[in-house]
């Protein structure tokens, strides 16, 4: 069931100075979010995809076309209807936006007590927050006296503190150093998986798209120039921008100076072959090639494991005598194309 919908939205802001255009941040985006979907929307700076998140929210009015959630057109909504939909949203921010004056715990609390939940009501669900999180211990400290990571971990407590159904997720790990991403992600991911919850995530890092997400959407100048499923976009990705992300995360095939280093280090032939989710396997290529006596090296590429489906480009380098080598190369290519990469040099 479709839970979020966006037809045809653009969005719109005043000319900053007199006699200049107006800005464009969200042009024409249609997309629809599954109920118990992670969608992951990527771009760079001024992309629009934040605009997108907080269209969403309805902190922002499309200029024109719709915003569904749940079938409910938000975009015609009274203000009191509005704060109703909001508390079935959750947000967690970048710079986590935690109340310094407040403890982890009275942060946890606060959108409860604005919902005029009572004492017993919201010391109960702080209490399970807290362990859902793994911050019991902390309930009494103050955000100064937290990590990141725990600050991280306070703000997606008070996100899903009043049982939302969807949670926006405003590059939340962008401050976060390497390891205590991977612990927040997996804990979006138990978010997900056990809580059912719909995760919508704006980043501009590929490498959690690639580890949360189950669907991607790639924005420029506020359109949507491609989407899909994860592994779609990341094993073949179409548009120039998909291409420039995913080569940040998946070695490519050699070409050009890269290529020349190879060759100059490695004599013989150089080929790549691709490995896409079982269509063919390392031990097939590997076999074919050894039993024609042919010595060869992986000198390029990699194998990346997206969301439990395998993908990459493998580049080898070949010695032996010239005819065992083609005769190996002719065998191979029964699993794999094997490409000469002198041919794209």
């Amino acid at each position: 069931m479709t839970l979020i919908r966006l037809t045809d939205v653009t969005k719109s802001y005043p000319a900053p100075t007199k006699g200049a255009a107006s800005v464009v941040a969200v042009d024409g985006v249609s997309l629809e979010i599954a109920e118990g979907q992670i969608c992951g929307i990527i771009g760079y700076s001024g992309a629009g995809k934040s605009t997108v998140l907080r269209l969403v929210n309805a902190l922002e009015i499309p200029t024109s076309g719709s915003v569904e959630i749940d079938g409910r057109d938000i975009t015609t909504l009274r203000e009191k209807d509005l704060r109703a939909l909001r508390g079935d949203i959750g947000m967690i921010f970048q710079q986590f936006n935690l109340f310094d004056s407040r403890t982890v715990a009275g942060n946890i609390a606060y959108p409860l007590e604005v919902a005029g939940r009572s004492r017993t009501e919201i010391a109960e669900r702080v209490a399970e927050m807290l362990a859902f999180v793994g911050l019991s211990a902390k309930a009494k400290n103050y955000p100064e006296q937290l990590s990141g990571g725990q600050k991280q971990r306070v703000g997606i407590a008070r996100a899903l503190a009043t049982n939302p159904r969807i949670l926006l997720a405003d590059e939340a790990t962008s401050a976060l150093d390497p390891d205590t991403t991977q612990e927040v992600l997996e804990l979006l991911r138990r978010v997900n998986r056990e809580l059912g919850i719909t995760i919508l995530v704006i980043t501009h890092e590929m490498d959690v798209i690639r580890a949360l997400a189950d669907r991607v959407v790639v924005m420029e100048d506020g359109r949507i120039i491609e989407s899909g499923d994860v592994f779609d976009v990341l094993s073949a990705p179409q548009s120039a921008a998909a291409q420039r992300f995913v080569a940040s995360i998946i070695e490519d095939v050699p070409v050009g100076d890269q290529l020349q280093t190879l060759r100059a280090r490695h004599p013989g032939r150089i080929v790549t072959f691709t490995i896409r989710d079982g269509d063919v396997t390392q031990a097939d290529v590997f076999a074919a090639l050894s039993g024609h006596g042919v010595r060869f090296e992986l000198i390029h590429g990699g194998i990346n494991d997206i969301r439990g489906r395998v993908f990459g480009h493998l580049t080898l380098a070949l010695e032996g005598e010239p005819d065992a080598v083609a005769q190996a190369i002719r065998a191979a290519s029964r699993f794999a194309p094997l490409i000469e990469e002198d041919s794209r040099g």
